[in-house]
């Protein structure tokens, strides 16, 4: 009788947690006037209490873009109640092997969510890939794409970075990362880095599937300096109440970049995150700056925004002509990423 009785608390607990999101009807992106509590560390308790919990797949995917601060968008956006994230990258849609297991294994991938929560997925292999956005479409035709963008040029800094951290951890040898991107003189265009940055070459594989509507175009390089209005339109695109405030960032000297704050708690990304860039040949980034010139300007026209990346009309960090003089050598780290 004692453990019935501890039994009948526990439900009237879960029953009492719930009663705020009674209301909620469907997931936020098709209920614009979802309500929902402001973050709690409750959040993730609910699912172990609520038997509306199931998984489901992703409403939301966030595609890329490699080293473009795919997983700092993740984390923010896990700040919000109405939202609940797969923890690592699935690599369903773009590993042959692991979208032959089917959409099932896909659906178990995902964390356990309420009705009227959005469960968002990240792998940023998916931005690259030849089959991803139809084998997407086919699942949901109405899935929306979170695309988080940077600097292309920085971006390929940051690919080698990580490159190169790896391999120093092993003790393995490595190479300047000049060898990669100049060849003989020329710029290596064979370089996976580089191609990984021809942004707009990979969007148009997109579009040929999705219409522009449903591609959300994140500022990678403005979620680093000012991270809460680039969550703002994030959750305007999720139809998701605004619930993310500027108090959820903080500035953190140390490690000079902004970390997370939610329920009294606070955290920074994983240490392998914002690693410094090694100095580069201001030569070497000129050449790549204007190799990406025409395909900055061709992915400007196709999302009908512009940044101010190297390449850009708006500037460049090379000066007007693309040349050495007043250049960056990209030694920063890149903080979020």
């Amino acid at each position: 009788m004692r453990r019935l009785v501890v039994g009948g608390v526990t439900v009237l607990l879960g029953v009492l947690l719930y009663v705020p999101n009674a209301q909620s009807t469907g997931p936020a992106l098709s209920n614009p006037r979802c309500r929902l509590d402001p973050p709690t560390p409750r959040k993730h308790l609910q699912f172990n209490l609520d038997a509306n919990a199931t998984r489901k797949v992703p409403q939301a995917i966030i595609i890329g873009v490699r080293k473009g601060g795919t997983r700092a968008l993740l984390e923010m956006l896990n700040l919000h109640p109405g939202v609940v994230v797969a923890k690592s990258e699935v690599h369903f849609f773009d590993w042959d092997a692991n979208y032959a297991k089917g959409l099932d294994w896909y659906r178990r991938q995902m964390p356990r969510s309420l009705p009227g929560q959005v469960t968002v997925e990240k792998t940023p292999g998916y931005f690259t890939s030849a089959q991803a956005p139809r084998r997407i479409h086919r699942m949901d035709s109405s899935t929306h794409l979170l695309l988080i963008v940077r600097d292309p040029a920085e971006r390929v800094i940051s690919d080698y970075t990580q490159v190169l951290y790896n391999r120093k951890e092993r003790h393995k040898a490595y190479r300047p990362v000049e060898e990669f991107l100049v060849r003989e003189g020329e710029l290596n265009r064979r370089y996976k880095a580089i191609q990984r940055s021809l942004y707009d070459v990979h969007v148009a594989n997109w579009l040929e599937v999705f219409p522009l509507q449903q591609i959300h175009v994140v500022d990678g390089d403005l979620l680093i300096a000012d991270p809460f209005p680039e969550l703002r339109r994030v959750e305007n695109f999720l139809r998701l109440p605004p619930r993310i405030r500027p108090t959820n960032f903080y500035f953190n000297r140390t490690k000079g970049f902004y970390c997370l704050r939610s329920g009294g708690l606070r955290r920074c990304l994983d240490p392998s995150k914002g690693r410094p860039h090694p100095p580069v040949d201001r030569a070497a980034l000129a050449q790549l700056c204007r190799y990406l010139r025409p395909h900055n300007a061709n992915f400007f026209r196709m999302v009908g925004r512009t940044f101010r990346w190297c390449g850009g009309s708006e500037g460049s960090a090379f000066g007007d002509g693309g040349g050495e003089g007043g250049g960056r050598h990209y030694p920063s780290s890149s903080p979020v990423f």
